[in-house]
């Protein structure tokens, strides 16, 4: 199994103290960068290779890429239109997403203990997204929603009754057939010059167009996780989300020696 996961966005929304310098996958906490945070699980976790869907500031991530030395596990596909919306940058995934295989389609700007990948990888479903029910009420959550146990919305705004729902946490698991389902549903938006959607209202229309049950989901409640689009979430990131991390990796007296460790380098090599 491989990961394919989209990294190529400016990140406008942290503000210019983070979007001059760095794209977000190479945010720090506690001295390490997502980009070392996803391999490093991904690897535990048994998936072969890891390819990333990159445009701004691509250099920087190709450098980082060269200085963990993980050449051999990751490789970038470079998207020149970066600056429209993610739908774009999924389109340039198309041939690592139509390989005839399972994949993990990953956002690169989440912060996350390792269960959820665990959960991820070794559910029962062949079509599986994470489903967190502990989200604050917004527009700005992608909102996973139940109904009879079955996915009846998946969209920041809601049109459906539900029994429940929650935030998506931005990690999926497809098979090889719904991947290609997806990418053709990504050509047609794309030929509709839908190019400022999100790639999420492609993965929806397939879902929802599916048989019963084609996708289902994992609850990872109370599992620490945070994507990361606000300054805001750094700081929530680093306060709260990371600790918890922490201690699941046995790593809480480490972060605890010499006050809080757990801060974070916006620009490379503070």
């Amino acid at each position: 199994m491989k990961a394919v996961m989209l990294a190529a966005g400016v990140g406008a929304r942290l503000g210019p103290a983070v979007t001059e310098h760095s794209p977000k996958i190479l945010l720090r906490f506690d001295g390490k960068s997502l980009l070392q945070r996803h391999v490093e699980v991904l690897r535990r976790h048994g998936v072969g290779e890891l390819v990333l869907g990159v445009g701004y500031h691509r250099e920087e991530i190709e450098r980082e890429i060269a200085d963990l030395r993980v050449q051999d596990f990751v490789r970038t596909v470079f998207n020149e239109d970066y600056d429209e919306g993610s739908i774009v940058t999924l389109w340039t995934l198309r041939d690592e997403l139509c390989c005839g295989e399972p994949v993990l389609l990953m956002d690169a700007d989440v912060l996350y203990d390792e269960g959820l990948v665990q959960r991820l990888v070794a559910s029962r479903h062949e079509n599986c997204l994470l489903l967190d029910r502990a989200y604050t009420p917004g527009d700005e959550p992608v909102k996973l929603c139940i109904r009879d146990g079955e996915i009846v919305e998946f969209r920041k705004w809601l049109s459906a009754e539900y029994d429940f729902c929650g935030e998506s946490v931005g990690l999926f698991k497809l098979s090889a057939v719904m991947a290609e389902s997806i990418i053709a549903q990504t050509r047609l938006y794309l030929k509709q010059d839908r190019r400022q959607d999100p790639y999420e209202e492609a993965i929806r229309d397939v879902m929802l167009t599916s048989k019963r049950n084609a996708f289902s989901f994992e609850d990872i409640t109370d599992m620490p996780w945070i994507e990361i689009d606000f300054a805001a979430d750094v700081e929530r990131a680093t306060s709260e989300i990371l600790p918890r991390i922490l201690v699941g990796e046995g790593g809480a007296s480490t972060m605890m020696k010499g006050g809080c460790k757990a801060g974070l380098s916006l620009v490379r090599g503070l």
